[in-house]
């Protein structure tokens, strides 16, 4: 069984922007792309070099987990890549991998296009903004892979394919821990961009990079054709979340995800692990 975490609760910071009054319109100025993108040119600044000694202190990093290098700024140090013996990819060809590290939820999507996250209803059309594709991931699947500060911000391609379609929606920049998730619809609020990835293995893929508060860049490589294992993109600083829709029957997960997202639990996985596989006829015995 992997390691699972609870969905809550948050830190102090968050609960005091998400549940009172003064936080919330606080929260209205923060929440924008502009603060995003002036916290983002100063930790592109080696003016902000001192904040990763205090960074790797503060959360225990293990700088032996990544490839040496000199830093030239925070961001540089928060993109860093970590030893590849550490994330390795199942390469078995029915293995479904984890396309990054994260904390991860999963949700039957209904006929109608509709999948409940916290509370709230979402639909594929509205994430993707396009009706059209919605309807191929009715009766499919959502994944969520939340990411948090401390975890590897580089992603990854879960199988060999081909890259037909890539759109940037432009948006807000709520956080992502789950006290704002039980607030607001984050994920179609927030900025986000989507690859349609046409698999080899495991149908269509849409895979959603959604940005975080102060994370205002999704860096993706824009590669038309891919490998599995081949890296897509990272964050900038900042916790991130990654949303995986598999079409109808085309990957069976493993059964311990929907029965922890039932009991309100977060699955904790790495990049390249193996977290289902192609498959058929799935059951959706620990539909929340």
């Amino acid at each position: 069984m992997r390691e699972t975490c609870t969905q809550g609760p948050d830190g102090k910071g968050v609960r005091f922007l998400y549940r009172t009054r003064f936080g919330s319109l606080l929260l209205r100025l923060i929440a924008v792309r502009w603060v995003a993108r002036l916290v983002g040119f100063f930790l592109d600044r080696g003016i902000s070099k001192p904040l990763i000694k205090k960074f790797i202190r503060k959360h225990g990093i293990r700088m032996e987990d990544f490839l040496p290098q000199k830093y030239r700024s925070f961001n540089d140090f928060f993109t860093r890549k970590i030893r590849p013996e550490l994330r390795p990819f199942d390469f078995t060809p029915e293995a479904f991998c984890s396309p990054c590290d994260g904390r991860v939820t999963v949700f039957p999507v209904t006929e109608d296009g509709v999948f409940r996250v916290k509370g709230f209803d979402y639909t594929v059309g509205t994430l993707l903004r396009d009706e059209a594709l919605a309807k191929k991931y009715e009766g499919g699947t959502c994944v969520v892979l939340r990411l948090v500060a401390t975890d590897y911000h580089r992603y990854f391609f879960s199988d060999d394919g081909t890259a037909e379609q890539s759109r940037y929606i432009k948006g807000k920049l709520h956080t992502v821990q789950p006290t704002a998730l039980a607030k607001r619809r984050v994920f179609t609020e927030n900025c986000r961009e989507y690859t349609l990835l046409h698999t080899e293995r495991f149908g269509d893929i849409v895979q959603v990079e959604v940005g975080a508060m102060f994370v205002g860049r999704i860096a993706n490589e824009g590669k038309e054709t891919f490998s599995r294992g081949e890296e897509k993109g990272r964050f900038e600083f900042g916790g991130s979340t990654v949303i995986l829709l598999l079409e109808k029957d085309k990957v069976e997960l493993d059964g311990e995800f929907f029965e922890n997202t039932a009991a309100g639990l977060e699955t904790k996985v790495l990049c390249g692990e193996r977290i289902g596989k192609s498959g058929h006829n799935i059951l959706w015995d620990a539909r929340p």
